[in-house]
């Protein structure tokens, strides 16, 4: 396989775990197995900048991995403002 192909492949990863974990938070569906993979697709929605560094490494120049890339910045930063939300809620 292509390298560029393996970062696509790698960059796409944190992207659909922020998008299941948005649907699965609004769902209305509740049970422990929910609540574990909400929990998994959280922690790698979180860790999206490391995927980029990794498609950076693999895949500098191709355009497709840098627009990837952006999209792996923004489920890090969903996670965080998602978190600051609820801190928000709680605290008032």
């Amino acid at each position: 396989m292509n390298k560029k192909y393996i970062a696509i492949i790698i960059e796409i990863i944190p992207i659909l775990s922020s998008i299941i974990s948005l649907t699965l938070i609004k769902s209305i569906y509740d049970s422990s197995i929910v609540r574990s993979i909400i929990i998994a697709t959280m922690t790698i929605s979180f860790l999206g900048f490391v995927f980029f560094f990794i498609g950076r490494i693999l895949a500098k120049n191709d355009k497709t991995v840098r627009i990837l890339g952006i999209l792996d910045w923004l489920s890090t930063i969903y996670v965080v403002a998602l978190y600051t939300i609820v801190f928000l809620v709680f605290g008032f």
